[in-house]
């Protein structure tokens, strides 16, 4: 469904001699090929390789490119340091299909300083030749294609220690990109000069010198480049046609780098300064991140990406431009025309690339996506957010109304906040304007569907929130009031289920859970148990939409070593809860609260579907007792916790035509040994793979189903935005 980015895209690389060439890496949603025919980029990430255990591998580090083959593209992937080793892929076709094999050392697509680089690079001289710049392990060089690789020792032989991580924040920058000193391409013969600009992590960790290192044979042998400041990052070096290097220097790696910061040229043996973004007393707060260039000599190109810089304002540097190899400067971005208006030019462009068969051409990242204009030397360029097809918003939770309703979805997603989608093609309006907020979950009265409540936290000041429309989104109200637990427990944990106008019942994160009759002007707490906060976890609230007076409470047990799960009653409109001795029978397996789910079929009362996680469970007597389906089951491998969650979610919708079952029942899960989404016609009896492995999306993580369209669920990948069937 259509948003537009809503993601930080770390990256854009171009292939260097094809037209429109060009791809997009971000932090935790894959990557992406633009389309020219389209102006709108195609997912590449969706398929094999990306399934329910390759989550992490939606965050991507690093791309290259073979500026000999440009079918050939190259990915390293690992959303952070602490999860182990990353992985390589490899496409033959620009992506379409990849193979991978695993590197020896982690990767951080989702760490601080993730838009630097590139780290990947390929010879273009002998392009089965790659290094790659390691955040805690140093440099590394392959010599078949990216098979196999080995550390440059020669340079550093370090291996930074969990300890030497945990003291760096838990990550690290390491080498930070690799420059080949070439114009040439195709020869055959290996790049022998080479630069390799460091962090000042890993110049501290492996007792170096500098912050920059040259090799002339090859990376055999490295010696010490003197820079004109020391202790900064490099997130960014680009040699010119000429042969002359453009080196930015900043404080902190990013995203949104802090300064003090320096953009220098430099010659192979002089530092000539081009760029303070500082100078004129403004004091050292702004950084420096993206830099691009083109052309050579007195006429270079360059753009150059002013880091920490927020708002739209007279005099604010956004992306600098130069004509003239840097001796004058002027901004293109900042109060210029951009479409849509209301955009912003904020904070992170630290990845800005010249379009290299298009030099007015010019894109830049940001933590919303990319923006681009076409007429880069104009007086006035003009800006377009090219984010069309590309989506990465974070979807935390989904609502689906009765059939008919005047909506087709409520989204709760990370950052943006909460949306009501009317339309499938158009990117939602309707939302209670939380801004940059985090919307946890939200529901709507079955009876009274205009009537619905959204619940989550703002983020800039950590404020959690409940909000109410009575006219299916159109406008918006804070409740008056908000239960005990709201203040403190502000995570992503918590539920809120709608029983009429009115009202609710929320339960926060780590709290007794409370009802409203009211609308929020008084909340009192239900009796169900505390839930301890070992591990963060709320109950699952769910109302019966044939009995409003049914609600239901799932807790899930914390973790996989926490308590069994269990499911509390409630017949008076969730006032008070008795515990279902049936479901404490079944033996729910305890597990984290975004690994389950609770689900009630909307055409029959007390008709209830559980995933603990690990296997289903039916009830058609409103959680009395419960059956499990032997269907499902839990991937696991070497540990006691689940490589794949066998039952992670669950949604009922329109049934089939014709079909036994009132509602058609779809889970995410394992069947048969393989993951997917299963869909049952029959309650249950018999289940079928509802995707396939080409729509796989890095794994899926909440679902709803629709309830006037037969087979039409609506999906979260990771960091793949709000997806739909047909």
């Amino acid at each position: 469904m259509k948003w537009g980015g809503g993601g930080y895209v770390t990256g854009l690389v171009f292939h260097p001699t094809t037209a429109n060439l060009l791809y997009a890496r971000t932090d935790i949603g894959g990557a992406y090929r633009w389309n020219q025919g389209t102006s709108a980029w195609t997912p590449i990430t969706d398929g094999l390789g990306f399934g329910a255990a390759e989550a992490r591998y939606h965050g991507v580090e690093s791309m290259a490119v073979d500026p000999n083959n440009d079918q050939l593209v190259y990915m390293a992937t690992g959303m952070y340091v602490s999860e182990g080793n990353g992985r390589l892929y490899v496409s033959s076709d620009r992506g379409d299909h990849w193979t991978y094999v695993g590197l020896p050392f982690p990767l951080g697509g989702n760490n601080p300083g993730r838009a630097i680089g590139e780290r990947l690079m390929v010879d273009p001289n002998k392009p089965s030749t790659l290094f790659y710049g390691s955040r805690t392990a140093g440099l590394w060089k392959s010599t078949d294609s990216g098979l196999t690789w080995a550390q440059v020792a020669s340079l550093s032989s370090l291996k930074m220690t969990q300890d030497q991580i945990n003291a760096n924040g838990g990550t690290a920058m390491g080498v930070e990109t690799v420059v080949y000193d070439t114009g040439t391409k195709g020869t055959g013969t290996a790049t022998q000069t080479i630069y390799a600009p460091i962090a000042p992590d890993y110049v501290t960790a492996a007792g170096l010198a500098s912050n920059l290192y040259k090799s002339t044979d090859g990376g055999a042998s490295w010696t010490a480049v003197a820079t004109p400041v020391s202790g900064y990052h490099i997130p960014h070096m680009v040699r010119a046609a000429d042969g002359v290097f453009y080196v930015v220097f900043t404080k902190d790696p990013g995203p949104g780098a802090g300064g003090p910061a320096r953009l220098y040229k430099f010659d192979g043996s002089n530092w000539t300064l081009l760029k303070d973004p500082n100078s004129g007393g403004t004091g050292t707060g702004l950084g420096l991140g993206g830099l691009s260039v083109s052309g050579a000599g007195a006429t270079t190109r360059i753009a150059l990406g002013v880091t920490n810089t927020w708002g739209n304002y007279s005099g604010q540097q956004a992306i600098q431009w130069s004509g003239d190899g840097g001796k004058t400067w002027r901004e293109i971005a900042a109060t210029m025309p951009r479409t849509p208006a209301d955009g912003s030019f904020w904070g992170w462009p630290d990845d800005v690339e010249i379009d290299p068969a298009n030099p007015d051409r010019v894109l830049h990242v940001h933590g919303g996506g990319v923006w681009e204009t076409r007429n880069a030397s104009s007086a006035t360029p003009s800006w377009n957010e090219a984010v069309d097809g590309l989506e990465e918003t974070a979807v935390l939770g989904l609502a689906t109304p009765p059939a008919g309703a005047t909506y087709t979805v409520i989204n709760s997603s990370g950052d943006v906040g909460t949306w009501v989608h009317t339309n499938l093609a158009t990117k939602p309006t309707l939302t209670p304007g939380t801004t940059w907020s985090n919307g946890f979950a939200a529901d709507m009265a079955w009876a009274d569907p205009q009537y619905m409540a959204t619940i989550g936290v703002v983020l800039g000041t950590s404020t959690g929130f409940g909000m109410w429309s009575g006219d299916g989104g159109k406008t918006w109200a804070k409740f008056a009031t908000y239960p005990t637990g709201v203040a403190d427990n502000k995570g992503g944990e918590a539920s809120i289920a709608i029983t009429a106008r009115n009202k609710a019942v929320w339960a926060p994160g780590n709290s007794v859970p409370s009802y409203t009759m009211d609308n929020g002007a008084t909340w009192v707490p239900t009796n169900l148990p505390a839930v301890n906060t070992v591990f963060p976890r709320a109950y699952h609230l769910a109302a019966d939409r044939k009995n409003p007076n049914k609600v239901y409470a799932y807790d899930s047990g914390g973790h996989w070593w926490g308590t069994p799960g269990k499911v509390y009653v409630s017949t008076d409109g969730g006032h008070t809860f008795t515990l279902s001795a049936g479901s404490v029978a079944a033996g729910l397996a305890p597990n984290y609260f975004g690994n389950n789910s609770l689900a009630v079929n909307p055409n029959a009362e007390g008709d209830l579907w559980l995933a603990d996680g690990n296997a289903v469970y039916h009830s058609t007597d409103s959680g009395a007792t419960w059956t499990k389906l032997s269907n499902f089951a839990s991937i696991f491998a070497g540990n006691q916790w689940a490589q794949v969650q066998g039952a992670s979610a669950i949604a009922l919708g329109k049934a089939k035509a014709g079909a036994p079952y009132s509602a058609a029942v779809y889970v995410v899960g394992v069947v048969g040994g393989v993951w997917g989404v299963h869909r049952s016609d029959d309650g249950g009896a018999t289940w079928t793979r509802f995707n396939d492995d080409a729509h796989q999306y890095g794994g899926i993580g909440v679902i709803a189903a629709d309830q006037n369209v037969y087979g039409r669920i609506y999906f979260s990948g990771t960091g793949r935005g709000l997806l739909y069937s047909n």
